[in-house]
């Protein structure tokens, strides 16, 4: 695995109970992954001399994050090497400009867009779709970061390649994730809503308690067609709006995500070794989940997060709770790990949960 943050970590989890050896490149000895694993290789995503001497040891290449340039991507495929998922899949979740024009060639839900190249472009834009608008960078960008809501044309462009697109009347937030296998085989999770603060997710209730049926059937659908149509291997998350008109796609993963890991906790099969089994093409594990209410809530830093401290006392609080911490160091804002809670009832579990979080945070 290509990264070394707390999606290896997990998938190193997953790997060992099924007598796998998760290597990783790591940028930094203290990544989160490889405190854990024993097969650790330093080395930045963009060096492909170091990708190549990696990928040398590795019976499959897969990734933890989309910052591998595409060149070297083709250029380990040219080399013989089992790239999953493949350079032209993770063009789709690399450039989201290209992620639209493809999404609208297939005829799926997305926003309006256009691209970008000067102030003028955003102002023809809002004034034929209305403002605001969504300014969005073309790559990178996470957790808020890379997205600029705009109620009028700014000064000047960001410093980055951008494009600009409607701002959703959003109801909801959703998410699917679904696993293929390079045979073709197919499964997919239950769509579960998140909830987002300040760009970074927060919570996910699975199943979703607030959608029809027959979107969540809708959802599924999305997900499968376009594991299938833009031929991923391995896990796809599909992140949604609900707006009034129904569902709209948001942005595209070809890893495991953050709206997954209720699955460690919460489904007969997890994320992880779903998607070591979806690139190893060994057959698909049962996603189904074990509980009627599973609630996962991040565990970000507060300004008096001591966790040789708060960790017992939520322990102790909330003793049903199941706690994952990825090995960083406490700092406010920071993504130190998540808690799990399941449940029969939606509101109690979601307040336990987020109590477990409160107390590891060391919030007053």
């Amino acid at each position: 695995m290509v990264g070394a943050g707390q999606l290896a970590r997990m998938t190193h989890q997953a790997g060992i109970g099924l007598g796998l050896t998760l290597r990783v490149l790591a940028e930094s000895p203290d990544d989160g992954a490889a405190l854990v694993t024993p097969g650790v290789e330093l080395g930045a995503p963009d060096d492909l001399g170091a990708l190549m001497r990696f990928a040398k040891g590795c019976d499959v290449v897969t990734f933890d994050h989309e910052h591998v340039p595409a060149e070297h991507l083709r250029a380990l495929e040219a080399a013989g090497v089992e790239v999953r998922p493949g350079s032209a899949a993770q063009l789709f979740a690399q450039d989201k400009l290209a992620q639209r024009r493809r999404l609208f060639e297939l005829g799926l839900p997305v926003p309006a867009f256009a691209p970008v190249t000067s102030v003028a472009d955003i102002e023809r834009f809002g004034a034929e779709h209305g403002w605001p608008v969504a300014l969005k960078a073309i790559r990178g960008g996470y957790d808020g970061r890379g997205v600029w809501m705009l109620d009028a044309p700014p000064d000047v462009l960001p410093s980055v390649p951008v494009y600009v697109e409607e701002r959703v009347l959003l109801m909801h937030e959703l998410a699917v994730q679904v696993a293929r296998r390079p045979s073709g085989e197919m499964r997919a999770w239950p769509v579960v809503e998140t909830v987002q603060e300040d760009g970074i997710c927060v919570e996910v209730v699975a199943p979703a308690p607030r959608i029809s049926p027959a979107l969540s059937t809708e959802a599924a659908r999305i997900g499968t067609r376009l594991a299938e149509q833009l031929d991923v291997t391995g896990l796809l998350a599909v992140e949604l709006f609900e707006a009034p008109g129904g569902l709209v796609v948001n942005e595209l993963a070809m890893r495991p995500h953050n709206s997954g890991h209720w699955s460690i906790d919460g489904a007969v099969t997890d994320q992880f070794e779903q998607h070591l089994r979806a690139v190893l093409d060994w057959p698909l594990g049962d996603p189904a989940p074990v509980v009627p209410v599973t609630v996962m809530a991040n565990l970000l830093g507060g300004a008096h997060t001591e966790l040789a401290t708060t960790l017992p006392a939520a322990l102790a609080a909330v003793p049903e709770a199941r706690v994952h911490l990825y090995g960083k160091a406490p700092r406010p804002g920071r993504k130190l790990g998540h808690v799990t809670v399941l449940g029969d009832d939606v509101v109690e579990v979601r307040d336990r949960a987020r109590l477990a979080v409160s107390i590891l945070r060391g919030d007053d």
